[in-house]
C-alpha cells in the first residue's frame, strides 16, 4: 500500500512503506488510568488503502477511491472502533509520537483527549479507526486528488453524500479484515455518519455513538452553509473550482469567510460573550488589522477592532493554510443533503433494523445541533424497541462543546462501550413532545 501524507498547503506527497509507531499517553486529570497510572503503548498505523472503483449515490463513478486512514491498538476479532470524524477533520483521531504534519485544528489528534492509551476509548483495549472521508483533503480521494487524466479534479468530482462515506468505510474495513464493529461513534455531522451505519449496515454494529449530531438540518443551518459556499464560489481566484495550477491562488478570502461562518455557528452566545464581550484587541493591533486575507478599509480604521473579530481572522488564516475550498463546498453539501429518514419515510422506520444499543449526547448550549434534534434521534431508537440512552450534558461551550469538553464526554462514552446504557456514568433524558 502507498502512504501520503498531507503538508500545509495542501499537497500531497508520496511514500513507500506504511508508518507503524508505538504511541504512549496517559488518562486525563482525574481518571485512574487502566494500569494504577503507569504509561502505556499503543500500536498506531497510517496509510492509504485503494478499495478500487466507486460507484456515488449521485451515480457517478470513479476508477479508483483510495481511503487515508489511521488504526491504534491491536484487532482481537471483536473490539473494533470506529470513529467518524466531522466536517473538517481527518484521521489523526489520537495523539502519536510523530513530529508535527503541518495539520491543525481538527485536522491532528482532535479528539486526543478522548481517544488514546489509558484514555477513555483506550486503545490498549479497543481497535479504533478513523478514515478520511470521500471529498475531503487528507489522502482520501477527493476534488484536489488526480483524475485519470492526472490533474486535479476540480469540480469536476462527483458529488459526495454522507452515504457515499458510509459505504466507503465499510469498503475499508473490508480491506483490513474487520468485520462486526464493537462500535461507531463521531461527532457533529460525523455523528450523522454514525446514524447512517446504523440504518445502512444495522448488523454490522453492535453500539453506536452519535454525538452532537441531528437526523437533519434545520433550515437555520441550511442558510448559513448556503452563505458559506456563496462565500467561497465569489471569490474571484475559485475560478469555478480550477484553481490547483503552480501560477493560481486558491480563494483563500472566499474560504476563510466561509469558516469564520462556521465559528460563529459553532459557539453559543454565552460562550462568545465570555471569551469576546465587546472588548478591544488593543489600539495597535487595531492599526494593524488589515491583513493579506481582509485589508483594512478607511473608515474602518477609525473604529475598534475587536477581539471576536480578531479571534475569526486568525482562525481563518490558519484554517486556509490546512483544508480545500472545493472540499469544503463538497462536505457541507453532503451535510446538508442529510436526511436519516430518506427512503424510508420515519426515522423509526429507517432505524428499525437496528438491534444494537444507542448513546445519544447532547449538550445545552448547542444552536447547531440541538438537544431536542438528539432526543427526535433518541425517540426513533425507542420506537423500535433499541436500548437506548439520551445523555444530556449541560454546557455553555455550543457546537464545540464535544471537541472541548473531554471531561463530560468521555465518561458516558467509555462506560457505554464497556456496559451498554446501563454503564455507570450513562443518563438518560426523556424529552416526550407529544
Amino acid at each position: 500500500m502507498t502512504k501520503r501524507t498531507t503538508t500545509g498547503d495542501d499537497t500531497m506527497t508520496e511514500q513507500t512503506t506504511t508508518e507503524q509507531t508505538t504511541t504512549t499517553d496517559a488518562k486525563p486529570e482525574g481518571e485512574p488510568a487502566a494500569d494504577g497510572g503507569r504509561r502505556q503503548e499503543t500500536a498506531h498505523e497510517s496509510d492509504v488503502v485503494s478499495v478500487g472503483e466507486f460507484t456515488f449515490e449521485c451515480g457517478e463513478s470513479i476508477p479508483e477511491l483510495e481511503v487515508a486512514y489511521e488504526t491504534y491498538g491491536e484487532f482481537d476479532g471483536d473490539n473494533a472502533v470506529l470513529v467518524c470524524h466531522a466536517l473538517t477533520g481527518s484521521q489523526n483521531v489520537a495523539r502519536t509520537p510523530e513530529a508535527d504534519t503541518g495539520q491543525a485544528g481538527q485536522a491532528r489528534a482532535w479528539w486526543g483527549d478522548v481517544i488514546g492509551a489509558g484514555k477513555y476509548v483506550d486503545t490498549t483495549e479497543y481497535y479504533v479507526v478513523c478514515a478520511n472521508v470521500p471529498g475531503s483533503c487528507y489522502g482520501t480521494t477527493g476534488p484536489s486528488s488526480a483524475g485519470p487524466d492526472g490533474e486535479p479534479w476540480g469540480s469536476d468530482f462527483p458529488p459526495v453524500t454522507v452515504e457515499d462515506w458510509t459505504r466507503a468505510q465499510r469498503r475499508l474495513l473490508d480491506e483490513l479484515g474487520v468485520g462486526r464493529l464493537h462500535a461507531v461513534l463521531g461527532g457533529s455531522v460525523g455523528g450523522m455518519n454514525v446514524l447512517e451505519w446504523a440504518k445502512r449496515y444495522p448488523d454490522d454494529v453492535r453500539r453506536i455513538v452519535p454525538v452532537a449530531a441531528a437526523p437533519r438540518l434545520d433550515a437555520q443551518c441550511l442558510g448559513l452553509d448556503a452563505a458559506a459556499r456563496r462565500a467561497i464560489r465569489a471569490d474571484p481566484n475559485w475560478n469555478r473550482g480550477d484553481y490547483y495550477g503552480e501560477d493560481q491562488e486558491p480563494p483563500k478570502r472566499g474560504l476563510a469567510i466561509a469558516r469564520q461562518i462556521g465559528h460563529v455557528m459553532y459557539h453559543s452566545k454565552a460562550s462568545m460573550e465570555r471569551k469576546f464581550g465587546r472588548r478591544t484587541a488593543g489600539r495597535e493591533t487595531a492599526a494593524n488589522a488589515g491583513t493579506d486575507l481582509f485589508p483594512q478599509d478607511h473608515a474602518g480604521a477609525y473604529f475598534p477592532y475587536r477581539e471576536v473579530e480578531s479571534y475569526l481572522d486568525y482562525q481563518a488564516g490558519k484554517f486556509v493554510e490546512r483544508f480545500d475550498a472545493n472540499s469544503y463546498l463538497y462536505l457541507t453539501r453532503a451535510m446538508d443533503e442529510y436526511d436519516l429518514a430518506a427512503d424510508y419515510g420515519s426515522d423509526a422506520a429507517a432505524l428499525a433494523a437496528f438491534e444494537g444499543e444507542a448513546l445519544v449526547v447532547s449538550f445545552t448550549g448547542d444552536w447547531h445541533f440541538t438537544v431536542e434534534q438528539s432526543a427526535e434521534v433518541a425517540r426513533a431508537f425507542r420506537d423500535g424497541d433499541v436500548p437506548v440512552a439520551h445523555h444530556v450534558v449541560e454546557s455553555d461551550h455550543g457546537h464545540d462543546a464535544f471537541l472541548v469538553e473531554p471531561e463530560n464526554v468521555g465518561p458516558p462514552i467509555r462506560d457505554f462501550l464497556a456496559e451498554g446504557v446501563d454503564g455507570k456514568s450513562v443518563t438518560d433524558t426523556v424529552i416526550d413532545d407529544s
